[in-house]
């Protein structure tokens, strides 16, 4: 098994779940997060004055899904969510070793 940690912008997010929907991942947790990455964030001239916005709005995905369908997932983000640009985002895959179901004690994939 496989945790897919998806970061991206905030306006990609219905693309994503539609990406997910399609793949059957069985669940999958959303938190709005506020970070940066290489560009460090950027500046605006706001009265004549400079300000740095390093603090960019994203949003967190992360769902477990097995070894096979991780790839297809992986690979239909990359295709349909980037623009090019930077600030697209970044995808964390993580080894899960066990999942449990805490209702009826599944383990493994049977809990997904």
């Amino acid at each position: 098994m496989k945790k897919l940690e998806i970061i991206i912008k905030p306006e990609k997010l219905e693309n994503l779940k539609s990406i997910l929907d399609d793949c059957k991942a069985s669940g999958v947790m959303i938190s709005n997060i506020m970070g940066y990455g290489n560009q460090r964030g950027y500046t605006q001239m706001y009265r004549g004055t400079e300000y740095a916005v390093n603090l960019l709005p994203k949003v967190k995905v992360e769902t477990v899904v097995s070894e096979e369908i991780a790839g297809h997932i992986i690979e239909k983000v990359v295709q349909k969510i980037t623009t090019g640009t930077y600030g697209d985002g970044k995808i964390f895959v993580y080894d899960v070793a066990d999942a449990v179901r805490i209702r009826t004690g599944e383990h493994g994939e049977d809990a997904l």
